[in-house]
C-alpha cells in the first residue's frame, strides 16, 4: 500500500471512527495503525510491515488467520439461513449442533449453553441468571456476587462491575449495587515480599488492593492460601444468606496474565464447598485450548456452575459468546418460568456454523493435545529464559499464555518511577514486527495455538530485541 492510502485510512479513522479503549486525542495526534491482512500467526499493516501476532488478535485467533474452512462454513450457512433469532421458542440446527459440540468438550456435568454475542454479554447473562436461580429456589435475597480486584469480565456496565478495574468503575459510577471484590492472587506484584502479619496490617492501613515490594517472607503457596481466605472473609462479612456467586477467571488475562499459586484454587474450592454459593469460571480467555486443556477449569481441576465463553469459540472469525451451565442449575431454571433475557444475535446461525467448524478442526487436528504435549512446553521453556534479561523481574506462563514483569531492580523488584515503560516496550514491539501487549509494566502474550517451534524462536528473538531497546531508553 502507498503512504497516501495509509493517510487516507487514518483520516477516515480520525473523522468518523471512535475505537475502544483509546485516548481519542492522543490517537488522532499519532495516527491509527492500519492492519490489512492476516495469515497464520502473522499480520500485515497498510505499509507492508509483517508482524508476528503474539496476542492472537485479542486472545481470540486460536486457529490463526486465513483458515478457509471457517470462511466456507460461514458462506454455506449464509446461503441456507443467514439469520434467525432464538426469541419466543424457535431454534435452528446450527445453534443446536453447537450446543451439543460444546457440551461434548465441557467439564463433566455441563450440558447446556445459553448463547450470547460476546464475552461481555455472557457475563451480563450470568449476573441475571444466578439471581434468577436463587429467586426460583425461594432465596431472592441471595443477590451479591463476589469478584476480584483487577479481574476483567467485559466492558458493559454489569461486566465492568463484576470485574475489578477501578478506572472502568470510575467512568461508569461502578460497580453497580450487589457486587463485592477481594484481592487477586498476584504474588509477584502484591504478595512476594510480605509476611502474613505484614500483609494484614498493610491492608488495614492502606485500604488498597495493589502493593509491591514491601519486604518479608510470604512465599507463593502461603500467599495463595492467604488471598483465597479473603473469599470466606467476604462471605461472612456480607452474609452467606446474601451471597449468590463467586466469579473469577482461571487465569486473569487482561489483568496481566495473573497465574494463581498452586495453593489458591484448592483453597477456593474448599471455601465454596463450605457455603451454598455458585461458582462462575470466566473462560472467555482460557477456554478452547489456551492452557493446553479445553478449559482453564480442566487445567486446575475446578468444577464451576457456570462458564462464560467467547473468543476462542470461533477463533474470533465471527462474534459469538455463551454461558455453559451445570445440569443442576438447569434443573432449577427449568422450574422457574420465563427468563427475561437474551440478545438479537444469540446463537446467530452463521457464527454457530463457524464455531462448529472451529471446534471440529481443533478436535480432528488434535491442536489442543499438541499444545499440551509439544508447543506449550517449548514456549514456556524459551519464555522463562527471558528472566535473564536485566529488565525482567519475572517470566511466567501457562500453556499459550505468558507475562514478563519489567523492573528497575531485579533483586528488590523495584518498578521504574516514571510510568509508561510497558507502553515504551509495546511501541518497540510494533516497530520490530511483534504484537505484545502492555498491562502497566507487565508485558503479556497469548499467541495462536497453531504457532510452531520455529515461530516461537522468532517470537523470543523479537522480544529480546525489544527488551534491549526498552532498557536503553529507560536508562537514558
Amino acid at each position: 500500500m502507498s503512504d497516501s492510502q495509509t493517510l487516507q485510512w487514518q483520516a477516515l479513522s480520525r473523522d468518523h471512527h471512535l475505537p475502544p479503549f483509546t485516548d481519542f486525542k492522543a490517537l488522532n495526534a499519532k495516527g491509527t495503525r492500519i492492519i490489512t491482512r492476516g495469515e497464520g500467526v502473522y499480520l500485515w499493516d497498510s505499509e507492508g510491515h509483517k508482524i508476528l501476532d503474539a496476542m492472537a488478535g485479542l486472545w481470540c485467533v486460536n486457529l490463526g488467520y486465513g483458515r478457509e474452512e471457517l470462511v466456507e462454513a460461514a458462506t454455506r450457512q449464509m446461503r441456507e439461513l443467514p439469520y434467525y433469532n432464538l426469541f419466543f421458542q424457535p431454534a435452528h440446527p446450527p445453534a443446536l449442533a453447537l450446543a451439543k459440540a460444546i457440551a461434548d468438550i465441557a467439564p463433566e456435568g455441563m450440558n447446556h449453553v445459553f448463547f450470547t454475542g460476546s464475552g461481555s454479554e455472557a457475563n451480563d447473562t450470568v449476573l441475571r441468571m444466578v439471581r434468577h436461580y436463587w429467586a426460583i429456589k425461594g432465596r431472592p435475597q441471595k443477590k451479591v456476587v463476589i469478584g476480584r480486584w483487577n479481574g476483567y469480565h467485559g466492558s458493559t456496565i454489569a461486566g465492568a462491575s463484576l470485574g475489578g478495574m477501578k478506572a472502568m468503575h470510575e467512568q461508569g459510577d461502578g460497580p453497580i449495587p450487589g457486587i463485592e471484590h477481594i484481592d487477586q492472587p498476584y504474588w509477584f506484584g502484591e504478595g512476594g515480599d510480605m509476611s502474613p502479619d505484614e500483609f494484614d496490617t498493610w491492608q488495614d492501613e492502606q485500604n488498597k488492593n495493589h502493593w509491591f515490594g514491601e519486604g518479608g517472607d510470604l512465599d507463593p503457596d502461603e500467599f495463595g492460601v492467604r488471598v483465597a481466605q479473603q473469599l470466606e472473609q467476604k462471605i461472612l462479612e456480607v452474609g452467606e444468606d446474601k451471597v449468590a456467586a463467586f466469579i473469577a477467571e482461571p487465569i486473569q488475562g487482561a489483568g496481566g496474565v495473573i497465574i494463581p499459586p498452586d495453593s489458591y484454587w484448592p483453597k477456593i474450592r474448599e471455601i465454596l464447598a463450605r457455603y451454598d454459593i455458585l461458582f462462575i469460571a470466566d473462560e472467555v480467555i482460557c477456554g478452547f485450548g489456551r492452557t493446553g486443556e479445553w478449559f482453564g477449569s480442566d487445567y486446575y481441576g475446578n468444577a464451576p456452575d457456570l462458564m462464560p465463553i467467547a473468543k476462542g469459540l470461533t477463533s474470533g472469525y465471527l462474534p459469538m459468546g455463551g454461558v455453559v451451565v451445570r445440569d443442576e442449575v438447569v434443573h432449577t431454571l427449568n422450574e422457574g418460568g420465563e427468563f427475561y433475557h437474551g440478545f438479537t444475535y444469540s446463537g446467530h446461525p452463521v457464527a454457530a456454523a463457524v464455531a462448529l467448524e472451529n471446534i471440529r478442526i481443533l478436535r480432528e487436528e488434535k491442536i489442543v493435545e499438541r499444545v499440551k504435549s509439544k508447543t506449550a512446553p517449548y514456549l514456556q521453556t524459551r519464555w522463562r529464559e527471558l528472566v535473564e534479561h536485566p529488565l525482567v523481574g519475572e517470566a511466567r506462563g501457562v500453556g499459550m499464555l505468558g507475562a514478563l514483569e519489567l523492573v528497575k531492580n531485579k533483586k528488590t523488584r523495584e518498578r521504574f518511577a516514571d510510568p509508561g515503560v510497558g507502553m515504551l516496550c509495546r511501541e518497540h514491539c510494533f516497530r520490530n514486527g511483534l504484537v505484545m501487549r502492555a498491562v502497566g509494566d507487565t508485558m503479556i502474550i497469548s499467541p495462536p495455538l497453531v504457532i510452531n517451534e520455529e515461530q516461537i524462536d522468532e517470537l523470543i528473538s523479537k522480544v529480546r530485541l525489544c527488551l534491549d531497546a526498552t532498557l536503553k531508553d529507560a536508562r537514558g
